[in-house]
């Protein structure tokens, strides 16, 4: 028999290590928010946390509050058990009482921004409630209500049914214990189909248009052709080859003509149909104001809530603190009571932080792009990326992500995301570098004003490009027409 010989040994190591407190977790996961989510954000910090109130709120300690000049006068007794000292040590509110623990509320430095008024988000019921309720009142029994439900909640948010019957089938078993067959599903299926929007609950691009055409005049014969046409002869129509199709269905060039425009009337993606109907606004982070040539930039007033400390919370702290034998109930309370004022603090603080990084990192970026917020000129546009910036400002890059994502500013040509002004490098032959933004606006230029009959392939589309200075290679022409969504030269063409 042979036996290991296991050696233990002690020794010293010395590790340096970075661990982020609470109060960096909280101004990451704050600074990372839209206005709107910050704003929501804020509203719940507000329920769960009595001691943070609005400058409204008339229980508000105000933003200057002089010093309180109480001592403690507890005393330690002896004979007391180790939790007893410990809960003292808790019960501490010196720092509290003796301490301007008030922060300020915040402002911004233009009184006319507070006069600003943003479109408010308008919540109306969602694309699913909006087929659910309509399926709720023809469904024939509540089996059939269940799989329509599992069927509905499956459905993507552009309106297609991408998960396969069987797939639902087994959700159905694990979570609603029903055993469903497939003929059943279908009909089901087909009941879904006939909801609005037209076209609702299709399995791929083919079957929405024809939900969609046979709800028009069947007996318009222009119909009848266009549903033959997806249905038996669709991948010449998506390939777009018009003389087989002319052929194939005996018709002139004409009647061709009046085919593809009911189908391109469609709507490839029923499901946005409901979403765009829905009144949804953007709140701009920033506000570039322009005074005669003097380009600056504000922060939205949202951004920077008036937030204040209970006077209740703080007054009881300091009738604790004057308190000479306090006993353990209150030496709780105190506890809790510090926890939801340093909990007020910290969040306040975080703000506070979010606010400053917000304005620092965007006045980095209007310096940056200052041509362009000059003019509105897309042209005018620099290369520049998150880390042009984060050397800029001194912060670290993914604190200029957090920064640049789901953010906007409001200008004079609309409202922008920041994403917009950050772009890569292309050098032109006299050597100088330009923003690929550039050259994909001379892309669209150029395809907006092809004849299309005719479309300029990417190899056309390339030479145009070098005639201006630009040696760019083809495969880099088609990534940047992908990034436009405009299709290839032969799906561009016209009859």
């Amino acid at each position: 028999m042979c036996y290991a010989k296991i050696m233990l040994k002690q020794g010293l190591q010395q590790k340096l290590q970075q661990k982020l407190s609470p109060q960096q977790i909280q101004f990451i996961k704050l600074l990372q928010l839209s206005t709107v989510d910050f704003l929501q954000r804020v509203d719940l910090e507000m329920i769960e946390n009595p001691a943070l109130l609005g400058a409204k709120d008339e229980d508000a300690l105000p933003s200057e509050d002089p010093k309180a000049e109480t001592e403690s006068t507890t005393d330690i007794e002896e004979d007391r058990s180790i939790d007893d000292y410990m809960m003292d040590e808790a019960y501490d509110v010196k720092e509290y009482v003796n301490d301007e623990y008030e922060p300020d509320g915040f402002h911004l430095s233009d009184e006319g921004d507070e006069e600003r008024k943003e479109t408010p988000i308008t919540e109306t019921e969602s694309f699913h409630q909006h087929v659910q309720e309509q399926f709720n009142s023809i469904a024939e029994d509540d089996r059939e209500l269940v799989i329509g439900t599992q069927i509905i909640g499956t459905i993507d948010d552009d309106g297609y049914l991408r998960r396969p019957l069987e797939a639902i089938i087994n959700d159905l078993a694990f979570a609603q214990n029903i055993e469903a067959q497939i003929p059943e599903m279908e009909i089901c299926l087909q009941k879904i189909q006939k909801l609005d929007p037209a076209g609702i609950g299709a399995r791929n691009l083919q079957e929405c248009l024809i939900i969609q055409l046979k709800r028009k005049d069947f007996y318009n014969r222009a119909i009848e052709l266009a549903i033959d046409i997806l249905e038996n002869h669709f991948d010449d129509f998506i390939k777009k080859h018009y003389d087989k199709l002319i052929k194939q269905l005996k018709i002139n060039e004409e009647q061709l003509k009046a085919i593809i425009q009911i189908i391109t009337k469609l709507n490839p993606k029923p499901g946005d149909s409901i979403s765009s109907a829905r009144a949804q606004y953007i709140t701009p982070d920033f506000i570039l104001i322009n005074d005669d040539g003097k380009i600056s930039v504000l922060l939205n007033s949202r951004n920077a809530p008036d937030l204040r400390i209970s006077r209740s919370y703080m007054e009881t702290l300091k009738g604790f603190d004057e308190a000479k034998n306090p006993t353990r109930e209150q030496k709780e309370s105190v506890q809790f009571i510090k926890q939801k004022l340093d909990g007020a603090k910290w969040f306040i603080d975080s703000i506070k932080q979010r606010q400053n990084t917000l304005l620092h990192t965007m006045n980095a970026i209007l310096q940056y792009q200052k041509a362009y917020f000059e003019e509105g000129d897309e042209t005018k546009l620099r290369p520049m990326i998150l880390k042009n910036i984060a050397e800029v400002t001194n912060l670290d890059i993914s604190t200029i992500s957090r920064v640049a994502n789901s953010k906007y500013i409001e200008t004079d040509w609309g409202v922008i995301p920041l994403k917009f002004f950050f772009s890569e490098g292309i050098s032109t032959d006299d050597g100088e570098e330009v923003s690929s933004r550039e050259v994909k606006k001379i892309l669209k230029d150029a395809i907006e004003a092809e004849d299309k009959n005719k479309p300029l392939p990417d190899e056309k589309l390339m030479d145009i490009l070098k005639e201006k200075g630009y040696n760019i290679a083809r495969r880099t022409i088609a990534k940047y027409r992908e990034q436009l969504n405009i299709p290839v030269a032969r799906l561009r063409r016209e009859m």
